[in-house]
């Protein structure tokens, strides 16, 4: 038995050595192996992985773009690395890879509250130029981005116009610029927010509510579509613009409502009409922003 067993050994030896003396003939699979300090008699062990490797990067070589990597792992090339008196097959992330991962890094400094995904995506390359109206829009963040990069300072938006019109993603592209230079920032679907934090009253609620409050740049997206509560008015939108007014903290709006019309919502609670509390959530908004209206075409459809 011990012969048979020895036999077939010598015999897939002789088989590894073959191959090996085969691929050898091959240019590339020559050129590839004499770059690795390792004798013929270890190398024949891997020649299938080495050729699977020389596969792969030669797909890299004449790589069109990402999406059409034709490698076994998207983006990435299998590499043969010497590893004591062997060989180790790693993928190795290619520079396109590279390049996207950190393209969409700085998304880690934006935080989206119950927002679409194309909103989280927004940039100025994809914003609607056909639309004289959005000028004033783009003038303004402009010079907000050149005004709070420099001190960190700088007035907020309170943007109202049509349904539809692109107001949240408009901020939303201003925000993803700044979260390229690592300025951190929130999204916030404010009917959401308030059911979110009526929900977790003995759990994260101060939680929540201390980050909407501190974060360096704030979009209360939609204010005026929710139910007015004397809670949400004035123990929950109340405290947040008082702390960002003092710590002069940029916070952004949208709504489908004017400055006066959104009074007149917040004024109107199950208490009844309470005109002065709701002016003075709105004088808060006022010296928190520039009130710039957008009425334009339904972009949703």
């Amino acid at each position: 038995m011990k012969k048979i067993n020895t036999i077939v050994k010598v015999s897939n030896i002789n088989k590894l050595k073959s191959y090996y003396v085969e691929a050898l003939k091959d240019e590339e699979f020559k050129k590839y192996t004499d770059n690795i300090d390792l004798s013929d008699e270890v190398l024949m062990k891997y020649t299938s992985n080495i050729e699977d490797a020389i596969k792969e990067e030669r797909n890299c070589k004449n790589c069109p773009s990402l999406k059409e990597c034709p490698n076994t792992l998207k983006g990435h090339c299998l590499k043969a690395i010497k590893e004591g008196n062997g060989l180790n097959f790693s993928y190795v992330p290619c520079d396109k890879f590279i390049k996207e991962q950190n393209s969409y890094a700085y998304k880690k400094n934006i935080t989206c509250f119950d927002l679409p995904k194309e909103i989280s995506n927004a940039n100025f390359n994809d914003l609607y130029r056909d639309d004289s109206k959005r000028v004033p829009i783009i003038k303004y963040f402009k010079e907000f981005i050149d005004t709070y990069t420099e001190n960190k300072t700088g007035k907020g938006l309170y943007l109202s116009g049509s349904f539809g019109s692109g107001k949240t993603y408009l901020i939303a592209a201003l925000f993803n610029e700044l979260a390229k230079k690592d300025i951190s920032s929130a999204l916030v679907y404010y009917p959401e927010l308030l059911r979110s934090l009526k929900s977790s009253f003995g759990s994260d609620y101060e939680e929540k509510f201390e980050f909407i409050k501190t974060v360096p740049l704030l979009l209360l997206d939609d204010i005026g579509a929710e139910n007015t509560t004397a809670w949400s008015r004035d123990e929950v939108l109340g405290p947040i613009l008082q702390y960002r007014m003092e710590e002069e903290l940029p916070t952004f709006f949208t709504s489908n409502l004017t400055l006066k019309e959104l009074e007149s919502a917040l004024s109107m609670t199950s208490n009844g009409i309470e005109k002065v509390k709701a002016k003075r959530i709105v004088e808060r908004i006022k010296q928190l922003t520039v009130s710039l209206e957008l009425i334009s075409k339904n972009r949703r459809n």
